[in-house]
């Protein structure tokens, strides 16, 4: 009597095959490894950065269809390279830029606005220019859970962290059927990160490997995960989501 067949592994088809992903600020971080994952799923992947050699490098790593080396913030350049890409576009992910970090009393006037607003003058710019998105597609923008803790040195940045979710939420029912989200991080391990940090960046990952009830320090894939998974959950809009291991609780 011969034993029925065994059956093989379940092939799960990609979940981002066919559709076009583009990550401004995508040559490192977070957004290298979004694209990476994005690719993995199948999709044509453009990714963006200010540096050439930074960007070309990334490029090859993911297997990048186009890339683009401009300043985002320039909102010329950011027009023209919607202009040019070639095809219609599902989701389109914005890691460029960093916070701003100072005492409030010793900032001028146009640091305090530039601090306020570039992350949703950005936004705003890739909104109004991604008019070829696809329905069900998704802006999806960066944000952070430590703007729910004020220390010294950081009121702007939490100030303007915690002005992103009310904004998210209201582009999301102006670009209706386009979807918006915002991801919300804790510390990440990335080179942004080794910058900030310097010398204390061991310091850092041990503090956090010991009080996180992860038990370890969030990297970014883990980001890349989430943001994936909000790029294929058609379902999900004007939402922010959290991920940083639970750091706001410890």
């Amino acid at each position: 009597m011969t034993s029925p067949p065994t059956a093989g592994p379940v092939q799960r088809a990609p979940e981002l095959a066919g559709q076009t992903v583009v990550v401004i600020g995508g040559s490192a971080g977070i957004g290298l490894e979004t694209a990476r994952r994005a690719r993995g799923e199948g999709a044509d992947v453009v990714i963006t950065g200010r540096d050439p050699g930074r960007l070309a490098q990334a490029a090859q790593e993911v297997g990048a269809a186009r890339t683009a080396a401009f300043d985002a913030t320039d909102a010329a350049s950011l027009k023209r390279f919607f202009q040019d890409l070639p095809a219609p576009i599902d989701h389109v992910m914005v890691t460029a830029g960093g916070p701003t970090y100072g005492s409030l009393l010793e900032m001028d006037a146009a640091r305090v606005r530039a601090a306020m607003s570039d992350r949703m003058v950005l936004a705003l710019g890739v909104a109004r220019n991604a008019g070829r998105m696809r329905p069900g597609g998704t802006l999806l923008l960066m944000g952070s859970t430590g703007a729910r803790r004020i220390g010294p040195g950081e009121g702007i940045a939490s100030a303007a962290f915690d002005a992103l979710p009310p904004f998210v939420a209201a582009l999301s029912l102006e670009l209706a059927p386009v979807r918006v989200n915002l991801i919300a991080a804790g510390f990440v391990d990335t080179p942004l990160s080794a910058s900030l940090l310097g010398d204390k960046l061991t310091e850092r990952r041990d503090e956090l490997r010991r009080t996180l009830p992860i038990g370890r320090v969030v990297g970014p894939a883990d980001v890349a995960a989430l943001a994936v998974h909000i790029m294929t959950n058609t379902a999900l809009t004007g939402a922010t989501y959290d991920i940083d291991g639970g750091e706001q609780f410890v």
